[in-house]
Formats: C-alpha cells, sequence, structure tokens
C-alpha cells in the first residue's frame, strides 16, 4: 500500500519541478522569481512536517495521509487556476500547498519501520522508496502528454494531472492498516528522552547531517539546472529529470541489501562522493550529455545518502521518542532543502551554473569525513 501510494504521491514533485520554473517565467514580472514556484514547494514541504507529524500522532497514519492527499488534489488545483488566470501568485500558492502534501509523502518511508529491525527494517524503507521509479515514470511523462492538453494554457493540463494523481492515492490510503494512537498516546509522546537529548546525540546529529547534506544538495542543483536556458528543449528537460528521478530510486532495489551487507554509514559515505562526481561532471561543458550524466549521478548518490540517512535515524530512537525524532529530522532535512532551493536561484542568477557545481564539493566533504570516520568504526556486516 505504501510502494502504490509512494508511486502517485512521488509523482508530485517531479511535475513541478520540470515545469514550476518554466510557469515562472511566463508569470513572474521579475526574472528572478522565476524559480520560486519550486522553491515554494521545498518551503511547504519543509513547514509541514511537523504539522503532518502531529496529525499522524493524534489522528493515526492513514488518517493522516488520506488529509495529505487531500491537500495534493487541492495543489494541483490551484496551481492550473493559476496558470489559467495568468496569476503567479495563485499558481506560487498551488505549488506552496503541494509541499504540504509532500511532507506527508516523505514520511512513508518512516511508516513502513514500524515494528520492524535492524536489516527487515533497512529492506522495507527500500521497497516503499521503489514506489519513487514508478513516480519517475508518471511524473515527466504526463508533463509531456498533458503540457498541451489546454491549447489555451500551456501547462495548465499537467497539474491538472497532478491533482488526479493524488485523487487516485485516496482510495489506496483508505486501504491501509496501521495501528491507531493507543489511549496513552499522550504518555508514550512524553516517554523516552526530551527533544533536546535527541539532539545532543551524536549518533543523531550525523545521521541528520547525512541526510541535509544528501538532500539539500541534490535540490541545489536540480533548482538551478539550467537545461532550457542553454538551448535544450522542454522534453529534452523533462526527459533528463525523467532519468534523474529514475536515477534516484531506482538503485533502490538493492540499497537496502548493501546497507544490510556493508552498514548503512558506508552506503551514505559513497552516496556523498558520488554527489561529489556528479558536480566535477557538470563542470565539464554545458551539452545534454553533461547535464544527463551529471543529474543520473547525483540521483544514485541521493538515493545511497538520503536512504542511508534515513536508517541511521530509525537507529537512533525507542518507538516512544519516533514522533521527536522523525518530526525533527524531516524539518531540519526539509528546512534546508527550502534554504538551498531558494539560495539556488539566486546564485545561479548572480553567479552562473558553474559556481553552483564547485560549492558542491565542499559541502560534500564536509560530512563526509566524520561519516567515514564512524564507518570505519563499525563492523563490515550488520
Amino acid at each position: 500500500m505504501l510502494t502504490a501510494a509512494q508511486s502517485l504521491g512521488g509523482a508530485n514533485s517531479p511535475i513541478i519541478i520540470s515545469l514550476g520554473g518554466l510557469v515562472g517565467q511566463q508569470l513572474a514580472s521579475d526574472p528572478q522569481a522565476a524559480t520560486l514556484p519550486v522553491s515554494l514547494l521545498n518551503l511547504g514541504l519543509a513547514v509541514g512536517t511537523l504539522p503532518a507529524a502531529a496529525m499522524m500522532r493524534r489522528f493515526g497514519r492513514r488518517t493522516g495521509y488520506v488529509v495529505g492527499a487531500t491537500l495534493g488534489v487541492a495543489a494541483g488545483l490551484i496551481a492550473t487556476t493559476g496558470i489559467v488566470q495568468a496569476s503567479f501568485l495563485v499558481f506560487c500558492i498551488g505549488t506552496f500547498l503541494a509541499g504540504f502534501y509532500t511532507a506527508y509523502v516523505q514520511s512513508y518511508r518512516f511508516a513502513v519501520t514500524d515494528g520492524l529491525e535492524g536489516a527487515d527494517r533497512d529492506r522495507a524503507i527500500s521497497r516503499v522508496m521503489v514506489g519513487g521509479l514508478i513516480a519517475a515514470i508518471i511524473g515527466p511523462q504526463l508533463v509531456i502528454w498533458t503540457r498541451e492538453a489546454l491549447p489555451a494554457h500551456a501547462f495548465a493540463g499537467s497539474f491538472l494531472s497532478q491533482a488526479a494523481l493524488a485523487a487516485l492515492a485516496i482510495p489506496i490510503l483508505l486501504c491501509l492498516r496501521r495501528p491507531r494512537p493507543s489511549a496513552n498516546s499522550h504518555s508514550e509522546i512524553a516517554g523516552g528522552r526530551t527533544l533536546w537529548e535527541i539532539l545532543r546525540s551524536p549518533r543523531y546529529l550525523l545521521a541528520v547531517a547525512t541526510g541535509v547534506v544528501s538532500y539539500g544538495l541534490m535540490t541545489f542543483v536540480m533548482t538551478a539546472a539550467p537545461m532550457v536556458g542553454h538551448g535544450h528543449s522542454v522534453d529534452s528537460a523533462a526527459l533528463g529529470i525523467q532519468w534523474h528521478v529514475l536515477s534516484m530510486f531506482g538503485p533502490s532495489f538493492m540499497t537496502g541489501r548493501l546497507m544490510a551487507r556493508f552498514g548503512k554509514e558506508r552506503v551514505a559515505a559513497v552516496g556523498l562522493i558520488l554527489i561529489g562526481a556528479s558536480a566535477l561532471i557538470a563542470l565539464g561543458g554545458l551539452d545534454f550529455a553533461h547535464f544527463w550524466g551529471a543529474l543520473i549521478l547525483l540521483g544514485v548518490g541521493w538515493n545511497f545518502g538520503f536512504i542511508g540517512a534515513t536508517a541511521m535515524v530509525a537507529d537512533c530512537h525507542s518507538p516512544a521518542e519516533r514522533s521527536k525524532a522523525q518530526g525533527a529530522n524531516d524539518f531540519l532535512v526539509f528546512g534546508t532543502v527550502a534554504c538551498a532551493s531558494f539560495f539556488a536561484g539566486s546564485l545561479l542568477h548572480g553567479s552562473g551554473w558553474t559556481t553552483v557545481n564547485w560549492l558542491v564539493l565542499p559541502a560534500a566533504a564536509f560530512i563526509l569525513v566524520p561519516l567515514v570516520w564512524r564507518a570505519a568504526t563499525l563492523p563490515r556486516t550488520a
């Protein structure tokens, strides 16, 4: 159920990432604001993490996920309305609300770990993330098939399809059977360490930092990637995004096994190395092969880094601390993602694509050093 929901909900972001900047160019009066819709998607994701965690803690995961999908339907309809009415503000409200839906979708990876331990938990995370592989096919293809569905309003059909995908997820989520909040849920929430004590744990901080850097750098590069601005067609850009997202989720078939064999810290470290290598490829040129190769390597690096970080976080808390630890992790990760997204647009406009990629290298190295040190102190097999 969670994998199927991930397949539909995961297509939400690729549609906005593929078209948000293009629609922004059409509707925004200031060229520097063209990437604002994509940045607002990430801001909505960051802002939505804590309300989503509170909703699921109070009413259970199934109810929370249905509410999230309903927000996704509304987001697609509002964004479509913004395009039809040529209103940049309304369109931005739609992409911001889509971020709230994405906050629920992102927590599917934690929901599947409830009641699991060790290697079973790591493999379960990977299996849910496989749903993103299907989303990588659905999202960009919908962009290509539906962008002229409403001839008078370019790209409006794609955002209408975004609402349709969220609507299709609702009956699937209604079939989800997860434990309801127990009568003593409030005492469970209060149990375990305080959030401040969790945040002071070196293991937890390293896990969060790994997720922050992996996801933050991926978003930083993706938001700025100027494929259309360097002579590549919309269809080429959509296919570039599609291959990037395929590479983000395709390795999920083996990431769980790799973590069980070599350890999640080692897998995450390899992910950061691949992200750095993608920046070096991007620095090599501006033709389609350089963009395509860099985006694919960036996706694989994100997969290893982010799934590894997710499994590391799951090891750092007790069941009573679950809501606090997972909610704080997602707030920090996606808060950083939102900042990276905003910064990427202005940096690209002011300093160029080369500067964007040079900044990736020290950021990846900064967290790679303690991660490798941590991995070196652990046994080779789980």
